[in-house]
């Protein structure tokens, strides 16, 4: 018993060292003897919006809402390692979740998706609706395909607020993705200041949520620098030991933001690394290891699935001039995965991921990754 107890243990502290950072050269959690559930009160969370997703230490879910400006720590309590090794596959799962929910499945829209590293499960973030006013809904999706609602009554959570946030029609873009990376909470998003554009870095239990680092880049397909386009997606990764975001913009800039640089108040410019083609918006992005080399695996909304090989990241020089199309980091193009809308890892070497099919269903299954 002992000895089954040890390995539980060790699987799920390998699920969030491999999974919530989502980097190939894993961030560290939490002190492994700390209970962050400890910090976290029961109440009834309110959404107002659904929005991004992201996994930290102890089964913890974080949950982005836009509308509200607020950041949610939620203790989902699901923390089993699972006896299985399947993995989720269901074919037009916007009308399972619709059916769930008992709407149509025009009626929905699935807003991000997350994988706990030490269950599997992955979690939705529903929109029920269209629009400022639609209802927000958590769902869970187990190893075998089953859906359930996560209930938001009573459940031990705690929440920061975004102060500064962007206002009017930009509102669904004051949180536009998050990670847990060493005891803090990772936020993009845009403000109502100047230098709009904004990363958040908020220690997690939750302390008050400073004014966030305005961040700027060079966007070599435009010829320019600029402060108002938001960080679309981002993966927490090491270069040379030292914490970075990769972070992905529309239009497909590639750039690296050092984290001990991520300071309240102040102007940081990040290093454009790559330039991935213009008239694109990036949707999701992981950092993984395959073969000892590591990589970025995005989706886009009109390049398919791009692999990113990091080697000489460390060297790559800075985009600051008006460039081709391309420039800097290259990239491969999937061949068979067109229309991929989301994505997460699954473990060191699969991904799950939501495709939108030619024939119009949207498909979620688990993919090796490439």
């Amino acid at each position: 018993m002992l000895n089954r107890l040890c390995a539980l243990a060790a699987l799920a502290a390998l699920g969030v060292a491999l999974g919530q950072s989502h980097a190939a050269e894993p961030v560290r959690a939490a002190r492994a003897d700390a209970d962050l559930t400890a910090s976290l009160a029961k109440a009834t969370v309110e959404l107002k919006s659904a929005g991004p997703l992201a996994f930290g230490p102890q089964g913890i879910l974080f949950v982005g809402d836009p509308q509200a400006a607020v950041v949610y720590a939620i203790d989902t309590g699901d923390r089993a390692v699972p006896d299985t090794k399947d993995r989720p596959k269901v074919a037009g799962i916007d009308e399972k979740v619709a059916a769930l929910l008992g709407a149509e499945a025009k009626g929905v829209a699935i807003k991000d998706l997350a994988v706990n590293p030490i269950s599997g499960t992955t979690y939705l973030s529903v929109a029920r609706g269209k629009g400022p006013t639609a209802a927000a809904v958590l769902l869970r999706l187990n190893r075998a395909g089953k859906l359930s609602e996560l209930s938001l009554k009573d459940v031990k959570s705690a929440k920061a607020t975004i102060p500064n946030a962007t206002e009017g029609k930009n509102r669904q873009e004051a949180i536009t993705h998050l990670a847990y990376v060493k005891g803090r909470v990772m936020v993009a998003g845009l403000s109502n200041e100047e230098f709009a554009s904004k990363l958040r870095s908020i220690p997690f239990p939750f302390e008050k949520a400073g004014k966030g680092t305005s961040v700027e880049i060079f966007h070599g397909a435009h010829g320019k620098f600029e402060t108002r386009s938001p960080v679309r997606v981002f993966a927490p990764y090491q270069i040379k030991g030292e914490d970075h975001l990769l972070a992905a913009y529309t239009c497909t800039p590639l750039v690296k933001f050092p984290v001990a640089s991520l300071q309240p108040g102040l102007k940081l410019r990040g290093t454009t690394v790559a330039e991935l083609g213009n008239r694109n918006r990036p949707l999701s992005m992981i950092v993984y290891k395959k073969g000892g080399k590591d990589y970025v695996l995005m989706a886009n909304s009109s390049r398919g699935l791009m692999k990113i090989p990091l080697e000489g990241i460390d060297k790559v020089e800075g985009i600051t001039a008006r460039v081709p199309d391309k420039a800097g980091l290259t990239y491969e193009t999937i061949k068979g995965m067109t229309g991929v809308q989301k994505l997460d890892a699954f473990g060191q070497d699969h991904a799950v991921v939501l495709v939108r099919a030619a024939d119009g269903k949207l498909n979620l299954s688990t993919i090796d990754l490439p």
